[in-house]
Parts: structure tokens; C-alpha cells; sequence
């Protein structure tokens, strides 16, 4: 889509707190994830946590619930995002989110377009992620299967939890 990017944000519970041991191999990893996804082509900008190593964005969390946690960030566009999701390290971890996280009974993850150069804010995305739970895809917030161009997602989406 010319002039634009996709954002996306995923959200999740932790199991535990983020020093606990049974989130600790999760909490390890982040710094590896993270860095993966911002060395990927086709990246463009991630919502920053407090720096911390190993802390990833778990400080970025939702409400008065530290364990409620949420990743946001901007790609070049489907095919780049698809890349890092499912072409990477980051697919091992999605696959296993059952063992880190709580299953939520709402939308959990939500994408939609921006202006090249627009980093959306938590609030923003969270808004977006409200209006797919509430109206399901559209152009204002969609998921995979609402991607035409969606390629990977088809072949190796993972089952819901």
C-alpha cells in the first residue's frame, strides 16, 4: 500500500510475574526476538520498554496489571511482517505462547494501516484492537485472514491455544 505502513499490536498475560521462574526462558529470549525482528528487512519501528536487558516491552503494560504486557510495532508491509512471524525464531516462541501466557477470552492481536512515519502510541493500538473485538475486520483494524497478500499465515499459521 503506497504511503503506508502496517502496525500491529499483540497483547498477552503472563503466567506469572516477569521474575518468575516459570516465565523466565520467555523473558530470556526477548532481547534475541526483539533484536531478530529489528534487524529483519523490512522493519520499521518497535514501542520501546524501559531499555533494561531483558526486559524487552513488559513495562509497557496494559492497566494496573504489570503482567499484562503488549508488543506494537511498524513493518514495510504484509510480506515483511509474515517474514519475522513465521520465518524466524519468533515462530518456535508463538508456537509455545501456551506455556508463558493466559489465555485471553478477547482479540488479542490486531493490525492496520499508517502513514509512513506514524508511530502509533499503546493507547491508539489498544483503541484499534477494541474496534476489531467489537466490529471484526475492516480497514480500520483487521487480522491475517483479512490480508489478501497474507501468504505465510495460510501455510503455517499456528492453532489457537
Amino acid at each position: 500500500m503506497d504511503g503506508m505502513h502496517l502496525a500491529e499490536i499483540n497483547v498477552g498475560r503472563l503466567v506469572a510475574p516477569t521474575d518468575d521462574p516459570r516465565v523466565a526462558e520467555f523473558m530470556e529470549n526477548l532481547d534475541l526476538v526483539n533484536g531478530l525482528g529489528k534487524a529483519m528487512p523490512g522493519f520499521v519501528w518497535m514501542m520501546e520498554g524501559s531499555g533494561e536487558p531483558g526486559t524487552g516491552n513488559t513495562d509497557n503494560n496494559i492497566g494496573d496489571d504489570p503482567q499484562f504486557v503488549a508488543n506494537l510495532t511498524v513493518w514495510k508491509d504484509v510480506a515483511s511482517l509474515e517474514r519475522f512471524v513465521w520465518g524466524t525464531v519468533h515462530r518456535n516462541f508463538y508456537e509455545r505462547r501456551q506455556e508463558w501466557f493466559s489465555v485471553l477470552g478477547s482479540m488479542h492481536f490486531a493490525m492496520w494501516w499508517v502513514p509512513v512515519g506514524h508511530e502509533p502510541t499503546l493507547d491508539e493500538a489498544l483503541e484499534r484492537l477494541s474496534h476489531l473485538e467489537t466490529h471484526g475486520d475492516s480497514d480500520h483494524a483487521f487480522g491475517w485472514s483479512w490480508l489478501r497478500e497474507a501468504r505465510l499465515y495460510e501455510q503455517h499459521r499456528c492453532q489457537p491455544a
